[in-house]
């Protein structure tokens, strides 16, 4: 046995262009030729990136495939482990890892457990597989797993039973907040547990609503982290095998990210990559003076630059000075492209316009989402004249209970902050003015009570319980899946509660309208959580 050196490929693949995936993968193995690495490993289903969906059962994946192995057997004098959908002779389909050196594929994993909880639903489209692979490779044994295979205790049992000494473990693992440390944490006791060194190797990257944070590892047969990706970016680091001592060389451990820090940093990967794989050569938002239009502007300047953002004010009769003022000084500080529309003459003719319809009738909610769907129709004519993407602005306590409006506040097709809690919009705020010596959003923006400015002296709270309450009961209600006689039993007042739950149903039909956006939570309106819109069900049965 001798020493060797790994390469650990994070990368974020563009899901279903296996030519570029392919190409950079190539690249990353040249690269890591270069420095001497013996073998290099990719994420789960690199060539065609992760989830592909219903790309998956398209009829010329194959051939696609077959074309990706053909560019990968070009690379010589390195082995390679990547990730594949394995279409076999027989019809069968497979969510695989493949060992390769020097254009001969040396052996084939099958993906055991697949997950269908969640985000994910592989058993729609793969079998499972009942085989370890196991390989030996310059006088070390090795084994391949692939991303939910680590979480099965019965089945890296199985595979520590064959004398394996180092687990390459692919993986596509979604982010949500705490998540990193968490993998970190658990697969360190399980490499100690079973005297097995591990390899773990995560993709990066944004996917739609998905985010991929990378913080791919090593972790030693005692437990110990031998070495850590910084999340949120691509890299390719090498693990070095000290054969003398039967573990992985120890480099300088990467301190955890404080949570507003990984939840920021996360939210503008997300960003960047939704923006600039869709194709769009910028954004725009409506910047209003609150504090989510002005988080949603600071994200969006992180993720594509302030040349590539345009944020426009729309007043109207009730909009304070003070907003006009903090939106005009934020957009300023940020060096974005920024212009005032007043809404007065439009809203005014459609007031004129239904008249003859509404006649005497009461002022109410109405008139109120005339002005909210005037500035969505100037948002998205902007947007179809110069081509920049509509970022929605509304975050999760909002479009939970459905504190926003169709076609208004709503229209967009990216949702920046739809799994945010508005208490955590507001840490977000405030973590994000650390980083610069002068502030980029207004303190006022903070510390004033938020306000949609709809009518006279208008607060949030006149319609929704304080925002501490509100997320509290949400959290329980949607993310711990509680009922609402457990979460009346925590000590919340009953009226509110049923208020809430009431509210987060019947707005089930706005939700499915509404733009996708990152997830950062355990259960966020996306994938996860599937309610229908017509349902007779009760909160109190």
């Amino acid at each position: 046995m001798k020493n060797f050196k790994v390469a650990l490929a994070q990368f974020s693949p563009h899901i279903g262009n296996i030519d570029a995936n392919t190409q950079k993968m190539v690249e990353q193995a040249n690269l890591a030729k270069q420095q001497q690495a013996d073998l290099i490993v990719f994420p789960e289903l690199s060539t065609l990136g992760y989830p592909a969906e219903d790309l998956i059962l398209r009829p010329n994946l194959q051939k696609r495939t077959q074309k990706a192995f053909a560019q990968l057997s070009e690379v010589k004098d390195i082995l390679m482990v990547f990730g594949f959908v394995h279409q076999t002779e027989d019809g069968h389909r497979y969510n695989s890892a493949a060992v390769m050196k020097d254009g001969q594929v040396l052996g084939v994993y099958n993906k055991h457990n697949l997950p269908n909880y969640g985000v994910f639903d592989e058993k729609r489209y793969f079998q499972e597989g009942h085989q370890h692979l196991v390989f030996e490779y310059l006088g070390h044994k090795f084994g391949v797993l692939i991303c939910e295979d680590v979480w099965s205790l019965n089945t890296v049992k199985q595979l520590s039973q064959l004398n394996v000494e180092t687990v390459l473990v692919l993986n596509a693992s979604p982010y949500e907040v705490g998540k990193p440390q968490h993998r970190i944490q658990t697969l360190n006791e399980l490499a100690k547990q079973l005297n097995l060194n591990l390899i773990y190797v995560n993709q990066v990257g944004g996917q739609d609503d998905l985010i991929f944070d990378g913080s791919s590892f090593v972790s030693n047969n005692n437990g110990q982290l031998a070495l850590q990706i910084p999340s949120f970016q691509e890299a390719l680091v090498y693990a070095e095998y000290d054969a003398e001592q039967k573990q992985f060389k120890t480099s300088e451990a990467i301190p955890a990210l404080e949570t507003f820090a990984e939840i920021y940093q996360a939210l503008v990967m997300a960003t960047r990559d939704y923006v600039q794989r869709s194709g769009f050569p910028g954004v725009i938002l409506g910047l209003s003076g609150g504090i989510d239009s002005a988080l949603t502007l600071a994200i969006a300047v992180d993720a594509i630059g302030a040349e590539k953002v345009q944020a426009v004010m729309m007043p109207y009769t009730y909009t304070s000075q003070m907003s006009v003022e903090d939106a005009t000084e934020q957009a300023r500080r940020m060096g974005v492209t920024f212009g005032i529309a007043e809404i007065h003459p439009i809203v005014n003719s459609f007031m004129q316009t239904l008249f003859p319809f509404f006649g005497n009738s009461p002022a109410d909610a109405t008139e109120e989402n005339l002005q909210a769907r005037t500035r969505g129709t100037l948002l998205m004519g902007l947007s179809n004249k110069f081509g920049n993407l509509v970022l929605s602005t509304g975050n999760k306590s909002e479009i939970s209970v459905g504190y926003c409006t169709l076609y208004g506040d709503m229209v967009g097709g990216f949702s920046v902050l739809k799994d945010v809690y508005k208490t955590i919009v507001f840490e977000l705020a405030k973590y994000r003015n650390t980083l610069e010596e002068t502030p980029v959003i207004p303190e006022r923006v903070i510390t004033r009570p938020p306000s949609a400015e709809l009518r006279p002296d208008q607060k949030d709270q006149d319609s929704l319980p304080a925002y501490d309450v509100l997320d509290a009961i949400l959290y329980a209600y949607i993310e711990e899946d509680l009922s609402q006689a457990d979460i009346i039993a925590k000590g919340y007042p009953t009226e509110v509660v049923e208020k809430v739950i009431r509210l987060v149903d019947r707005n089930e039909y706005k939700r499915r309208q509404g733009a996708i956006g990152p997830r950062i939570s355990s259960r966020a309106f996306s994938r996860e959580r599937r309610y229908p819109i017509v349902n007779g069900w009760t909160a109190n049965d």
